[in-house]
């Protein structure tokens, strides 16, 4: 008896630890496979995860950059989906891939999107252009997931970016300009086809006048969803005004929300309370859903 509790207790153990043991990683996609473009980031000190004191997992030392795919079920052999990459901020040092990544994905998944979390190359603040490397990342993201788009039963014209703080800026450079790594195929465009900025990281430009000299706005610009707080000190209000203005005047479609209080870096924390901390999902989904997403 007791030997035939032994077994019934372990086949127990095992029909209880089998989902979890067998539950799918997310797949991952490498965006350089033949190789990482320059300023590559040393591959030691090794890529890490950490959770600090607030409890939030943060990534180091990401040398190789590459996609992490969250997926939804499908729902026809015949209906196309919409996509959206989203990339993590940390000031070109780390990413915040909890709260502004991984978080934010299944967010949108539960809103019937498919969602690409990007993993670009960090640290690249000390780098002449912190932004070089992020950026090549992100239009590598776009160009990978469109010519991608009949695997993942995606609609190549419904393939849009979100960036959150520096992640943002980095966003808002690669949408604007041609490719900026070698070897693009020019059959496969790496622009997105529609943008969302939250908090945006510096984007303003000289004496507060204008935006970075480093975006083009132009008609090939794709439309803009913006949102920041006012009381934000990382990335000033003007920025997000400045750029709205010179979307409006190149005629590109755009909306923008500048909240009263909220501050910088919530992403999609816990215990996010005003506001401008939480109202932006709703707005952001909203314009989506108005774009055909």
């Amino acid at each position: 008896m007791n030997r035939l509790l032994l077994v019934i207790a372990v086949c127990l153990t095992v029909a209880y630890q089998s989902p979890a043991a067998n539950a799918a990683e997310p797949q991952e996609i490498v965006l350089w496979p033949e190789g990482v473009p320059e300023p590559r980031v040393p591959a030691e000190p090794a890529e890490t995860v950490e959770k600090k004191a607030d409890g939030i997992a943060r990534r180091s030392n990401v040398s190789n950059p590459r996609l992490v795919v969250y997926d939804i079920p499908r729902t026809g052999p015949a209906k196309l989906r919409s996509a959206v990459l989203v990339v993590p901020g940390g000031g070109f040092g780390i990413l915040a891939d909890e709260h502004e990544g991984s978080d934010v994905c299944r967010f949108l998944n539960g809103q019937g999107i498919v969602a690409f979390l990007v993993l670009h190359r960090v640290p690249t603040g000390k780098l002449p252009v912190p932004n070089a490397a992020p950026v090549q990342d992100i239009q590598k993201a776009v160009q990978e997931v469109r010519r991608r788009a009949a695997e993942f039963q995606l609609d190549p014209a419904k393939i849009a970016v979100l960036g959150f703080s520096a992640g943002g800026q980095a966003t808002l450079v690669a949408a604007t300009n041609p490719p900026r790594f070698p070897a693009a195929d020019p059959a496969v465009s790496a622009r997105p086809d529609a943008v969302l900025l939250l908090y945006a990281w510096k984007i303003v430009g000289e004496g507060n006048q204008g935006v970075r000299s480093d975006v083009t706005i132009d008609g090939t610009t794709p439309p803009m969803f913006i949102a920041q707080c006012g009381d934000d000190p990382g990335s000033v209000p003007q920025g997000s005004a400045n750029l709205y203005l010179e979307l409006a005047k190149a005629k590109v479609p755009a909306e923008i929300h500048i909240y009263e209080k909220g501050g910088h870096g919530y992403g999609l924390k816990a215990g996010n309370t005003l506001p401008g901390q939480h109202d932006w999902k709703a707005r952001a989904i909203d314009w989506l859903r108005s774009r055909g997403w």
